[in-house]
């Protein structure tokens, strides 16, 4: 029985499953419970649109916010699942409030990875729309440095650059986006950065990142090289919001572990989004999934996990990032290790290269090839296999399966 449903979290995949569970035909009572002041939004847009002042919140909301009235769905900002006795099957509002539930979904999401030390003042990090109006000041005040070339730094050194601000990234990593893309790519990557004056320094160990006066602040290294800057930016990554679940007994390792049907270790209870760490088939082991489409599919998948249906296919996970002006997209998994065939002109930043392991399609990357990306995706998701120079073959279209998924030659 799903008469009464409560999900904690309002992000995409909260929010999705809310809209998801309508859209099925559950007639119960849905509750979606959101801590920010604010109705459901893309969060893509915080280090691109927002951040520059292109665009409002309201703007970039998922859907107008009387549509969640309209549904029936009872949409609480500001509020936060404060506890849950997953016995009696009830949970605390922050408010104070009781709600029973005959099924809950933990879409409680990620936050910002920090610093081991204690931040200081001039020190900023970005995950939601409460976080750009402090670093918009920072970036409009003076040189911002930024500490780590993932997604989210890269993409507000591209925002700083267009709002006129110097911009110096440091990196633990070999190189920017070494967790995402093959190393050529985060040679296109370091190339499209310098060209707009932001220069990344790579293999840099921080030792200490400290404010020196009410002026700046100062990083050093492990090697005892250092860099000053008016304000910081930490983006390191994200760790699983996991504190609800934890005090509520559930299992929880990187992430609330969860079944191929999104159910945790608590009878009634399930968890989607970057907070889920779920068990993949394909790969064999649990994943979790950090990028916008994969929480508007996992969010859609719970909601019909809740309501009884068997959830079978599997997300191959896929995105992208705009940096001046240009806009990479990927899907799967590559590495530093697979064997890379591109398709089109990495100079010319027109594009689709594959990751292949034994000559199966793993992951690609892509700029100015969307069509590439999509079917890609079913080409993963199939294990579809050829031989290099097959793949590399421009007159093959990747979007017919019949043609490509012709087994690798030995």
């Amino acid at each position: 029985m799903t008469d009464r449903i409560v999900i904690a979290g309002a992000g995409a995949a909260g929010a999705t499953a809310a809209r998801t569970l309508r859209a099925e035909g559950c007639t119960g009572r849905i509750v979606l419970v959101g801590a920010e002041h604010h109705a459901p939004y893309r969060r893509p847009m915080v280090s691109k649109d927002l951040l520059a002042g292109t665009r409002e919140i309201d703007r970039c909301l998922l859907e107008p916010e009387k549509s969640w009235a309209e549904r029936d769905i009872e949409l609480r900002v500001a509020t936060r699942v404060a506890d849950i006795d997953t016995g009696r099957r009830r949970l605390w509002l922050s408010t104070g409030e009781p709600l029973d539930y005959d099924a809950l979904l933990l879409a409680t999401g990620a936050r910002a990875r920090r610093l081991e030390q204690h931040p200081p003042v001039r020190v900023r990090s970005l995950r939601g729309v409460a976080d750009i109006a402090p670093l918009r000041a920072a970036i409009e005040h003076g040189p911002l440095l930024i500490i780590g070339a993932g997604l989210v730094g890269l993409e507000v050194a591209a925002t700083a650059r267009g709002l006129g601000a110097q911009v110096r990234i440091l990196h633990a990593g070999a190189a920017p986006l070494d967790r995402t893309v093959p190393p050529e790519i985060s040679a296109l990557v370091r190339d499209l950065h310098a060209e707009h004056e932001v220069q990344i320094e790579n293999d840099v160990r921080l030792a200490e990142l400290e404010q020196i006066d009410s002026r700046g602040v100062v990083a050093t290294a492990t090697d005892g090289r250092t860099w000053t800057a008016c304000s910081a930016l930490v983006a390191i990554g994200a760790v699983p919001d996991t504190a609800l679940a934890r005090t509520a007994g559930i299992a929880v390792d990187n992430g609330i572990l969860v079944d191929e049907q999104y159910r945790t270790s608590a009878a009634g209870i399930y968890a989607a989004g970057d907070v889920a760490n779920r068990f993949n088939p394909l790969l064999g082991r649990h994943e979790r999934g950090e990028h916008w489409n994969s929480a508007l599919a996992e969010g859609k998948a719970a909601a019909k996990s809740l309501l009884g249906q068997q959830i079978t296919e599997v997300d191959i996970p896929w995105g992208w990032s705009t940096q001046f002006g240009v806009n990479l997209q990927f899907a799967g998994w590559t590495s530093a290790y697979d064997e890379l065939i591109v398709r089109g002109s990495l100079d010319a930043r027109d594009f689709t290269a594959l990751a292949l392991r034994d000559g199966a399609l793993v992951g690609a990357v892509s700029i100015g090839r969307p069509r590439d990306i999509r079917a890609a995706r079913d080409l993963i998701a199939t294990g579809a296999a050829r031989t290099p120079a097959a793949w590399a073959d421009e007159s093959t279209d990747l979007a017919d399966p019949a043609r490509i998924s012709v087994p690798a030659v030995s």
